[in-house]
């Protein structure tokens, strides 16, 4: 009979449980690693913006904070990744503001049609005193808003033309996890569909939906312009996305290294809003070289259609505050 090894397998055990138990911030010889993680491919101008993060941060603090970042859902999709921000199994993570507003309902607001007059109107939201309070609006639920990154405006795209809000009339279009999302696209008579971004291309194949919406690199960095020859510039939405951290790893830090951290934050927002321009231009280039056919629509036809979602908001003081305060800005 063999005799078991008590002490070797309490070891491995041991081990094994040590390396399960690491945490989204861990410190070795004082130096604290964040544990990062996305959905995106790492050609996205996100991930290089987060990788200029990293880098910048590493230069503030000397070497004592590091993040590491996972991206292409290694670590889980972006609602995943939330919830395992908000045990602190997981740092920080990038998520689009659509899927937040599931778990932060305020934020459902960025979802609301032409919301935004321009981009330069956009930004001056963000980057000013209603971007903070949108940023920290998150709080309660144990995530901390640390900056936004340009995720441009969204576009339909489809396998059949669409020039029209009718020409969406009966088509099956994926959607985020939100309810706004699924509510736009049931203004234009479509049939909304929730899929996960990296299921979205052979759902796409197999028919299982028609078309989708997002901005111009992912529409090009997905694909999806191998299934999808149609492209619609409509520009209906302007969600940015939202890099947060948990706030237990962010209340472990120390007031510099936070400070450090915001800083590095907001400098990678600032060289991601450039590189972004570039990325549209390439992947609007690329994607009619591909023979995508794009269609710059009349977009008044598709704001009469959603007038409708904007009284639905009305009807909640808090809300129309909220509107009107963006509305107002010049």
């Amino acid at each position: 009979m063999k005799t078991i090894n008590y002490k070797g397998l309490l070891l491995k055990v041991f081990l094994i449980l040590l390396l399960f138990s690491l945490m989204a911030c861990g410190k070795e010889k004082d130096v604290t690693v964040i544990k990062l993680g996305h959905g995106l491919d790492i050609s996205h101008s996100v991930h290089k913006a987060m990788v200029f993060m990293a880098d910048r941060l590493n230069e503030k603090s000397n070497g004592t904070v590091l993040i590491d970042i996972y991206p292409n859902q290694q670590l889980g999709s972006e609602r995943e990744s939330l919830e395992l921000l908000q045990i602190g199994s997981l740092g920080m993570t990038k998520v689009s503001t659509a899927v937040l507003e599931n778990f932060v309902p305020s934020l459902k607001i960025f979802g609301l049609p032409f919301l935004f007059r321009d981009s330069e109107h956009r930004f001056k939201v963000l980057e000013g005193e209603l971007g903070e309070i949108f940023l920290d609006a998150s709080l309660g639920q144990r995530l901390k808003g640390l900056t936004y990154y340009d995720s441009g405006t969204r576009n339909f795209y489809s396998k059949t033309p669409i020039v029209t809000p009718e020409d969406l009339k009966g088509l099956k279009f994926r959607v985020q996890e939100s309810i706004t999302a699924m509510n736009l696209v049931k203004s234009f008579g479509g049939s909304p569909t929730p899929i996960a971004w990296g299921e979205l291309y052979t759902a796409l194949q197999q028919g299982i939906v028609d078309g989708a919406e997002n901005n111009l690199p992912s529409f090009y960095l997905s694909r999806h312009y191998e299934v999808c020859k149609y492209l619609i510039l409509d520009e209906h939405t302007a969600i940015p996305d939202e890099l947060l951290i948990s706030t237990l790893v962010w209340n472990k830090l120390s007031l510099k290294e936070q400070q450090w951290l915001k800083e590095a934050a907001m400098e990678s927002s600032e060289f991601q809003k450039k590189i972004w321009l570039e990325a549209e231009l390439e992947a609007l280039s690329e994607v009619q070289k591909a023979g995508v056919i794009v269609t710059r629509p009349d977009k008044d036809l598709f704001r009469e259609k959603v007038q409708s979602m904007y009284k639905e908001f009305f009807q909640d003081p808090e809300m129309k505050k909220k509107i009107e305060a963006i509305q107002a800005v010049k």
